[in-house]
């Protein structure tokens, strides 16, 4: 970080770096923990540095406590019950209590005691938290664990927050979390222009910010120029396996798998770009094999759940599914797609009030994107509540519907309804949309959007005629509508035969 920014650090942010160092005596015994703490035996560290009185050692004491019972509950699947999984956090709040007030107590002890009382679910946890990250404002961990707890904007407006360079990347976070996406992209864009200049970090943030935009070209071309400014960086790299798989780019996808794996093929980063390129290919068990290794790498990596849900939906698993995008809710409740997901394999499992409910909570943490709000749609027109699925379809336009299918959903709607002009309205939209767009040439939905035009216009009257005829021609391009569109074209003729036998028999009696 000190590389990438332009200016010195606060003096006084940076004096509250200094902290009690073992003495002479005890820097051999800490030693040999940190040693074990970096292999993962966190038991033998926790033994190793109990009743050290500096602040170093003592924290470690306290986090490989935390650490060892957090392997304990994730390794022993077999007992799931919740006071069971807690019990060595009751242990830590009570023992992180006692020191409060005490010369020990210092910003990182602080922030493990915000950390259990986050993980216990309990309501001090955010007060403990912003006292954390204003004793400590560097440590970056101390302001996620409080980016996790807070719900909407109102909540961040009233946080008690130090004034130094911290907030400002903590600021950006949290609105990507919240999926502000247009004011995480205008924080970051600042920060990147001044003293960030140099931050892969920001840069990154930015081409995440633009995949949740849904602009894939922008996001494609930043991660790209992170790329070519340190090939070995492996940082947020799985977010761009994941614009590389929706924009359905193999070549650069293979090349980004192939060199992530020369870089560090035990980077659960890595495992998620090497899974999804085999998603890609359609080697869906060997993506949940490579998934499966990230999250035994990590196991509270919500990312490679949801992923790991997504090739189950491909693989026609909707259970194993299902509990995979529950573990993705579990460890983020503002991931969307984990949300969107279980809306999917409810509907697959033909249970509409469960997807109802699982597309609410998508389309609450982004109001604002058509691909939910024609999910929601979809899920109330099952439940023939038509005005409710139409009410959706026409926000879903409005918002900008980049598929262009909710006019579409939306005119089927109202030929549901019997709103038959507002329906051709809609198809017409419909397919001036979708012509601009440059999509859906040759799609069956054009043929139908066709056939009720021409349906409609020949209903209306002999002077409709001419319009009915235009759309009935159309019919004829697609197979689907073939047959009925020569139907629809002799129908057409006969009436306008007959329309001009009576003009003429008119005309003679006059």
């Amino acid at each position: 970080m000190d590389f990438a920014v332009t200016q010195k650090l606060d003096p006084d942010v940076a004096d509250s770096l200094e902290y009690q160092q073992p003495k002479r005596k005890g820097r051999a015994r800490y030693i040999l923990a940190k040693k074990y703490f970096d292999v993962k035996e966190y038991s033998r560290c926790a033994h190793y540095t109990q009743g050290c009185k500096d602040q170093v050692s003592m924290f470690l004491h306290y986090y490989s406590r935390y650490m060892a019972g957090e392997k304990i509950v994730v390794e022993d699947e077999s007992d799931k019950s919740s006071e069971t999984k807690i019990a060595h956090l009751k242990l830590l709040h009570q023992d992180l209590g006692r020191l409060r007030n005490t010369a020990q107590w210092d910003g990182y002890l602080c922030y493990l005691h915000g950390l259990v009382l986050r993980k216990m679910d309990l309501p001090h946890a955010l007060q403990v938290l912003q006292d954390a990250v204003n004793l400590t404002p560097l440590n970056w961990a101390a302001w996620l664990e409080l980016a996790n707890l807070i719900k909407n904007s109102e909540m961040l407006s009233q946080l008690k927050l130090p004034d130094c360079w911290m907030k400002y990347l903590f600021m950006g976070h949290i609105l990507g979390e919240l999926h502000l996406d247009e004011a995480a992209l205008s924080l970051y864009e600042k920060l990147h222009q001044g003293v960030f200049e140099h931050s892969l970090y920001v840069k990154s943030q930015i081409a995440k910010i633009y995949y949740s935009l849904r602009d894939g070209i922008q996001a494609a071309t930043k991660f790209s120029e992170i790329r070519e400014e340190d090939p070995y960086c492996l940082d947020a790299m799985d977010v761009y396996s994941n614009v590389l798989y929706v924009q359905i780019n193999q070549p650069e996808l293979a090349q980004l798998a192939h060199q992530a794996f020369a870089v560090d093929k035990y980077r659960v980063e890595t495992c998620c770009i090497v899974g999804n390129y085999y998603g890609l290919r359609g080697q869906h068990e060997k993506a949940v094999l490579y998934l499966q290794r990230a999250l035994k790498l990590n196991p509270h990596y919500s990312y490679a759940w949801t992923i790991m849900g997504h090739e189950n939906i491909e693989m026609k698993n909707s259970n194993a599914a299902i509990a995979c995008y529950r573990k993705a809710t579990e460890m983020n409740m503002r991931d969307f797609r984990a949300w969107y997901g279980l809306g999917q394999a409810y509907e697959i499992l033909k249970m509409p009030l469960y997807s109802l409910y699982y597309y609410r909570m998508a389309q609450s943490l982004k109001p604002d994107d058509s691909r939910m709000l024609v999910a929601l749609g979809d899920a109330y027109d099952k439940l023939e509540r038509l005005h409710d699925a139409k009410k959706c379809y026409w926000k879903a336009h409005c918002v900008g519907d980049l598929e262009c299918i909710a006019l579409l959903r939306l005119a089927k709607t109202y030929d549901k309804l019997k709103e038959t002009d507002h329906a051709a309205a809609a198809y017409c939209d419909y397919l001036r949309d979708s012509e601009k767009q440059g999509s859906g040439e040759g799609d069956e939905h054009h043929g139908q959007a066709y056939l009720y035009l021409a349906s409609y216009y020949l209903s209306k009257g002999p002077q409709f005629l001419d319009l009915a005829r235009e759309y009935a021609q159309k019919c004829v391009e697609y197979p689907t509508t073939l047959a009925d569109g020569k139907a629809l074209l002799r129908e057409v003729a006969q009436r306008c035969q007959e329309e001009n036998s009576r003009v003429n028999f008119t005309y003679v009696k006059f």
